[in-house]
């Protein structure tokens, strides 16, 4: 069964994580993509270790763990698009091509004839992405962008760490580069909505996307609760703003993430830790009491919590169907059965590596489901098989 997006193709000129994931996720569901590298050195993730993938003597190769989360089910063509010959051949994938990414600076493909002004005189029916730091327009244009300083630019780490005047307080940068994992899932989702109005109309179109306009739109509630209130969201460690209990809280062995959602959930949160006198409380009653409350609502449940182990809890909280569970390491992550059962992690086979492990892709589509054809490719592994086809259909 062939993904949903087969015989579409997509030109990839972008390089480092949020074009690359966006294309990624293009490929997962079917579509050929051409990932346009430097000859000789490449996408520059690839040289982002360690570590890098054992080859089949158990020895670092040059592949690394990076590289190798953002690029599967591609085919790596290398072309220096500053010759006269490179630039040839990129014009011949533009007129094959239905979509293009790219992120260099604002403007910086123009004088290699790459722009989308130049490009759609080519192929207007093509769905050519930006991405960038701060988007096409507007003062801070031509600047640089990268997702540690828009994390902190647009807000995301003033409401991530422990709040202040606790242990470790300050401002937190996410684990893993969420500004440009969110642009690249919006590039996604522009992209189809793109393709679906050139299904309507014939029409391709200019997607201008920034990382500083995604970490801006994806604030959600915290954004609408400033808007609102006026009041400056504050950190609050692995606490909601809205809701209560919702957070991390110490059990005799460690720590449980209580996520109680309504009053319904707390009235047999409280049952089970054996005090349904806490939730009939005027001050602990509702979730607006118990946000108002926190502070005083915390410490009684976290001292009733300290009084038996982590695995107690969670059989009696899910028995219950109170919202519950452990804080993981990614080793017990991939050993879940759930993520096992799910098929979330999984090996395809490598030209020079055997095998290279892979983090699936959640979607499940009903009629078309993904299908994972080809490992992250080797530096320029289908050139002369891009440049062959090139050349027939010419």
């Amino acid at each position: 069964m062939a993904g949903p997006l087969q015989g579409i193709k997509v030109l990839d000129l972008s390089r480092i994580l949020a074009g690359p994931w966006s294309t990624q996720v293009l490929a997962d569901y079917g579509a050929e993509v051409w990932k346009i590298e430097r000859p000789q050195r490449g996408d520059d993730t690839r040289h982002w270790g360690p570590p890098y993938a054992k080859d089949k003597n158990g020895e670092p190769s040059e592949e690394s763990a990076y590289y190798l989360s953002a690029n599967r089910g591609k085919k790596s063509v290398t072309v220096d698009i500053t010759t006269e010959a490179g630039q040839a051949l990129i014009y011949q994938m533009v007129e094959e091509a239905d979509i293009l990414v790219e992120n260099y600076k604002v403007g910086g493909l123009k004088k290699y004839g790459l722009d989308y002004t130049t490009v759609k005189q080519r192929n207007p029916a093509i769905i050519y992405c930006s991405i960038t730091g701060f988007g096409q327009t507007g003062p801070y244009a031509q600047c640089a962008g990268y997702d540690a300083m828009i994390q902190a630019m647009g807000g995301l780490m003033s409401i991530t760490g422990e709040k202040d005047g606790e242990p470790g307080a300050g401002p937190q940068k996410v684990g893993v580069a969420v500004v440009d994992l969110m642009t690249g899932m919006y590039a996604v989702s522009g992209i189809l909505a793109a393709l679906y109005h050139r299904v309507q109309t014939g029409e391709g179109q200019h997607i201008d996307l920034a990382l500083l306009d995604t970490q801006v739109a994806w604030l959600a509630n915290q954004g609408s609760n400033y808007l609102v209130s006026g009041e400056l969201p504050k950190r609050m460690g692995t606490a909601h703003p809205n809701i209560v209990p919702y957070q991390a809280m110490k059990v005799k062995d460690g720590y449980i993430l209580l996520a109680v959602g309504n009053d319904d959930q707390f009235s047999r949160c409280c049952d089970i830790l054996g005090a349904p006198e806490i939730a009939t409380q005027p001050e602990f009653a509702t979730n607006a009491q118990r946000v108002a409350h926190r502070h005083s609502l915390i410490p009684l449940l976290e001292a009733l919590l300290e009084e038996q182990p982590l695995d107690v809890w969670l059989e009696k909280f899910s028995a219950a169907h109170v919202p519950c569970g452990p804080i993981n390491t990614l080793d017990r992550v991939f050993d879940n059965e759930q993520v096992k059962y799910r098929k979330m992690q999984f090996d395809l086979q490598h030209p020079t590596l055997g095998t290279v492990p892979q983090v699936g892709n959640p979607v499940r589509f009903s009629k078309t489901p993904v299908e994972y054809n080809s490992a992250p490719p080797l530096l320029g592994q289908h050139t002369v098989e891009i440049i062959n086809r090139l050349t027939k259909v010419k």
